[in-house]
């Protein structure tokens, strides 16, 4: 089946699939899943993520509509993130990708490996000719 990738349609996909296809759009959704979380506890879940990404990153959640922002004022200003009912929506999906990532990372490994092994047997038989 054929797409129009100029179609509205496609944009939109593409448009959606941008901001919860990157990789910490997905690991952020699957640390809220838990529950709400204030920002270092996110930095310290996800301890590969730099702090100006993680700003990047909700702010690109909230302004999409899938994670709030709720800020309690106290000393020093309380802020925590969660999931909105949409980003609750995306939580299967996620979690569902992630275990599937999970499950299969070692055949992934395998044929990057032996994907390696030809293509360098491949270009060894190409400068040999």
């Amino acid at each position: 089946m054929a797409h129009d990738v100029e179609s509205p349609a496609c944009r939109s996909i593409n448009e959606v699939l941008q901001r919860i296809g990157d990789k910490w759009s997905m690991l952020i959704v699957s640390t809220l899943a838990d529950g709400s979380r204030r920002f270092n506890e996110l930095r310290r879940e996800i301890p590969t993520i730099s702090q100006r990404m993680l700003t990047l990153s909700l702010r690109g959640l909230e302004r999409d509509g899938l994670v709030t922002r709720t800020v309690t004022p106290s000393i020093p200003p309380r802020v925590d993130y969660a999931l909105t009912p949409l980003g609750e929506s995306l939580r299967g999906p996620v979690c569902a990708l992630a275990t599937w990532a999970i499950d299969n990372i070692d055949s992934i490994h395998a044929a990057q490996a032996r994907y390696e092994r030809e293509s360098a047997d491949d270009s060894g038989a190409r400068e040999a000719a």
